[in-house]
């Protein structure tokens, strides 16, 4: 039960931070018991690390999607580079969708 800071991000994810101290179980200098309690939470004001990639997914779809609709309005004579941005935009909102599952997979977690 040895103590360490939690820090908390706008999205209510968290992470451990700093060792703080040590219970009475762990007696050796660098080790700890292996049991963490939380000492202080420490609010964080940004979003953590799933929370950032899946917002830069979601722009670079907003991007593809973009393309495509300002091909097909060019008319058809990009209908590769069409069908590569769809695949492009298939596999980020895949992408998307496992970072969501494993971000309330974290939280649920807790």
């Amino acid at each position: 039960m040895c103590f360490f800071d939690q820090h908390r991000f706008q999205c209510g994810d968290w992470k451990w931070g700093h060792f703080r101290q040590h219970c009475n179980r762990e007696y050796r200098t660098g080790e700890t018991c292996g049991m963490k309690l939380i000492m202080q939470t420490v609010p964080v004001n940004q979003k953590c690390k799933l929370c950032e990639k899946i917002d830069t997914k979601q722009r670079r779809r907003a991007a593809e999607v973009e393309r495509i609709l300002r091909w097909k309005r060019e008319g058809g004579k990009f209908i590769a580079s069409i069908d590569r941005s769809l695949d492009i935009v298939k596999t980020l909102e895949k992408e998307i969708n496992d970072l969501g599952y494993e971000k309330q997979r974290r939280l649920q977690a807790i």
